[in-house]
């Protein structure tokens, strides 16, 4: 299946030698020989991957200078921001929208409560912490309307005021 081709043998070096910048991307392969024409149909086959080819010539590496100049080599890492701590208060505005919604605050602490959620799942802790700030105000201030006016409820059924 191959007739024609030519099989140059290699020497056998150890790994290549240079970077790897350098080796996982060689030059263009050059003709192996000077006899040889582009017409000639006749191509050698060689594998890509080496940096010690009796066909190319022995190149220096471009990035051993960098490699010099490199002082401190940085990898970088990306820590997501442990979202676990920032509470949701979803309990709370669920309580507050089922027994205590006094002006619908217990409906839109909900909803703050579940924005909190979706923002902790886009890894985006700024929002989450402005948003669980707002729910937590919203619950508060309808925790405490509510409950006022539970206790006001029952003072004027202690006390009617047909006893002024």
């Amino acid at each position: 299946p191959f007739e024609g081709v030519a099989w140059t043998p290699r020497p056998s070096q150890g790994p290549p030698q240079g970077c790897f910048a350098c080796i996982a991307k060689p030059p263009a392969l050059r003709q192996a020989s000077p006899v040889l024409s582009p017409s000639s149909a006749v191509y050698l086959m060689e594998s890509k991957s080496c940096k010690g080819d009796s066909l190319r010539p022995a190149v220096p590496c471009k990035h051993s200078v960098e490699k010099k100049t490199m002082t401190n080599p940085t990898t970088v890492i990306e820590i997501y921001p442990d979202t676990t701590e920032v509470n949701d208060y979803y309990l709370w505005s669920i309580f507050n929208f089922v027994y205590l919604n006094f002006c619908c605050l217990g409906f839109i602490a909900l909803a703050y409560s579940l924005k909190v959620r979706d923002k902790k799942l886009l890894n985006d802790l700024n929002g989450a912490v402005e948003d669980a700030k707002t729910a937590r105000l919203f619950n508060i201030t309808s925790s405490a309307l509510a409950t006022f006016c539970i206790i006001l409820i029952f003072i004027f059924l202690r006390y009617p005021l047909t006893d002024y």
